[in-house]
Order: structure tokens, then sequence, then C-alpha cells
């Protein structure tokens, strides 16, 4: 994987997001929002969390394409939309996105 390679086709630069203090992890680094990573293939979300240094603590669940999944069990492929969420999203949110219908949530 190689990080902000905006030159590459867009079918193979999946866009991620992330939020709360996961979004300061960003800033800090100089990371774009959206980030951008060149993606030769298919992984899981928690693989693409481990190759950008984020702590596994930090993330409580991942959207992909604008659905919501664990992280070890949500699959990114090169082209998609991915966003990091970390643990401590209020309730009424965690609802809405979906969080809450996630197993051990």
């Amino acid at each position: 994987m190689k990080t902000n390679n905006l030159d590459s086709p867009q079918n193979q630069t999946v866009e991620i997001r992330a939020f709360n203090f996961l979004k300061k992890v960003f800033d800090e680094r100089g990371w774009s929002f959206p980030h951008y990573l060149k993606l030769d293939k298919e992984c899981s979300a928690k693989e693409l969390a481990q190759a950008l240094e984020l702590p596994a603590e930090m993330i409580e669940a991942v959207f992909i394409n604008g659905k919501a999944y664990q992280p070890d069990e949500g699959l990114v492929k090169p082209g998609d939309r991915v966003a990091f969420i970390p643990p401590g999203t209020p309730g009424p949110y965690r609802v809405l996105l979906g969080i809450k219908k996630l197993p051990n949530n």
C-alpha cells in the first residue's frame, strides 16, 4: 500500500476519513482530509488500519461505502470510500449510523 498517491488511477485509490480523536491523528501526521491511499488489492478494514498505523483500540467501527462494519469484518476494495469511527460515538448517532446493530454493540 502506498499513501497519498493522487496520480494513481481512481479505481485503485481508496478515500479514507477519520472522525473525532482519530481525525487528530491524521492532522498530526499532516495527512489530507480525506486521505488517499493506493490499494492494489482487497484487504480487511483492520489490515488497512494497520497499514495506516492506527491503533486498533481507537477504532470501534468502520464505514465502507456508507455501510457500518466491525473493523475485522469489513472488506475494502480499490475505489472504496472508508471512514474510521472511534469508540464513544453518542447514543443517537450510534443508532442512526448503524453502529448499534453491529455485533458486540
